[in-house]
């Protein structure tokens, strides 16, 4: 079971909370059969929009060595390649070095603060060496000048060194490159590395939900991109619920470019409801844009991007009178949780319960609430409200590398390694996981549900309001 788990990134490291999970999945069974209506609800990961991609494999690559008490452990460093959901490619380096990689998991663009990147000092210094490095600097030979290999570099050389420079400052670890030329260059990146800014997001909508009355214009929306232009797909059933997407000039609108803002139009009849649009466009995504996946596959910082296809959504809730939500969630590592935002357009406050604890969002009020949660912990709640309201979120939070963690033990499974350094066992990064793994990952998440407590489940209170 755990082999076809952990053949990945890491074949046979994982932390060592992992190895309590399977004795979690019967009782989470009956958890899930029993989850009733927020089981039935479309489930929201904290996607702020951007690029969606699924892992293919390590593509170019190069030996490094790993030095812990344990001994010397050899992997592969370099780049991985993911396919871009619409079209595109992404060249990718590991920032998360001891969780495994699963083949064909799927990654979602995610600012720095949903990942350890967040809570990482060093994680501009991170970005230069991205911005410095291969792919960027397809220039070998001048890449080897400035790091003075005389002898020049390959691009595996060039892969392998640039990883475990990324790998010093992303998970603190005693790594060196096994090739001389390799190592020359990770060295001189380490050195040199100076903090850069986080790049902006390829494709964001802020906010990503709005409400209010019908009647008028819900909003605005507003588009950020590095695209010349987007374009807009109105709410799937806008021919027979009547909502358009406008400008503030109240014309339709198919398509905006960045900075331009974006208004639900909802009829003054419409009776309360909810609706989604969404936007798409062409770009390169930005170099030093993190990667997460939702299915404890480890986070990956991007190093080089085709032309490639990004998109987000916005939904807005209306309503005569109450209270009327607009609700969003974001991670937050910083806080080791969940940011849950509760904007209330309403003239009634918006009251739910959550993990024992009654909030109220007041009239015309915006209020974020953290649900803490621990790390490796998969989460699935469900917030409901008037008009039909039914917002899941769902995820996993992975904002620590076990270098940053204590207490953590590697175990290495008992598994054929492609490599021996030192006398002891090797893994190989280039080894990922096959499908057949994709049953066992969701068991997995749904173990954690219950290890970390019940699904937790934030519904809309029927009782008088009481502010917090």
């Amino acid at each position: 079971m755990f082999s076809a788990l952990l053949s990945a990134c890491r074949r046979g490291v994982v932390r060592g909370a992992a190895a309590t999970l399977v004795s979690g999945l019967v009782a989470a069974g009956a958890l899930t059969a029993g989850a009733g209506p927020a089981a039935a609800a479309d489930a929201t990961a904290q996607n702020q929009g951007g690029a969606t991609a699924t892992m293919g494999s390590l593509k170019t690559y190069g030996a490094a060595v790993i030095h812990d008490e344990s001994g010397d452990l050899e992997v592969s460093a370099g780049l991985f390649e993911m396919s871009v959901d619409g079209g595109g490619t992404l060249q990718t380096y590991c920032v998360d070095l001891h969780t495994p990689t699963q083949q064909d998991a799927k990654y979602h663009e995610t600012p720095w603060s949903g990942t350890s990147l967040g809570v990482n000092e060093d994680a501009g210094k991170i970005r230069w060496i991205l911005q410095n490095s291969y792919p960027q600097v397809n220039d070998l030979a001048a890449l080897a000048a400035k790091a003075g290999v005389a002898s020049g570099l390959t691009e595996q050389d060039a892969a392998a060194g640039t990883q475990v420079a990324i790998w010093r400052y992303s998970d603190s670890v005693d790594v060196d490159a096994v090739d001389p030329q390799a190592e020359r260059l990770a060295d001189y990146l380490q050195q040199s590395a100076r903090d850069l800014a986080e790049p902006e997001a390829s494709l964001t909508l802020e906010p990503a939900a709005v409400s209010g009355r019908p009647g008028g214009l819900l909003g605005p929306v507003t588009v950020r991109t590095d695209a010349n232009s987007v374009t807009v797909t109105p709410p799937a059933d806008a021919e027979t619920s009547g909502v358009r997407i406008v400008g503030k000039d109240g014309e339709p609108l198919t398509s905006v470019r960045s900075g331009g803002e974006l208004f639900f139009d909802v009829p003054e009849d419409a009776a309360a409801g909810s609706a989604e649009l969404a936007v798409q466009a062409s770009t390169t995504v930005p170099v030093g844009r993190a990667f997460a996946s939702e299915s404890r596959s480890q986070t990956q910082i991007l190093a080089g991007s085709s032309e490639s296809t990004v998109s987000a959504t916005a939904s807005a809730t209306w309503a005569e009178q109450g209270a009327i939500p607009a609700l969003s969630a974001a991670k937050n590592c910083a806080e080791s949780g969940v940011d849950i935002t509760a904007a209330n357009e309403g003239d009634e406050a918006f009251t739910f319960e959550l993990l024992g604890v009654e909030y109220s969002i007041p009239a015309g009020a915006s209020r974020t609430v953290t649900v803490p949660l621990q790390e490796d912990q998969a989460y699935d709640f469900t917030i409901t409200g008037p008009g039909g309201l039914d917002k899941r979120f769902t995820g996993v939070l992975d904002c620590r590398t076990q270098g940053a963690e204590t207490g953590d033990t590697v175990q290495t499974l008992s598994e054929p390694s492609p490599a021996t350094v030192g006398g002891v066992s090797g893994t190989n990064l280039a080894e990922t996981g096959s499908s057949s793994a994709t049953p066992v990952i969701a068991g997995v998440a749904i173990g954690l549900v219950v290890l970390g407590g019940a699904a937790l489940v934030l519904v809309r209170k029927k009782s008088e309001p009481t502010q917090h």
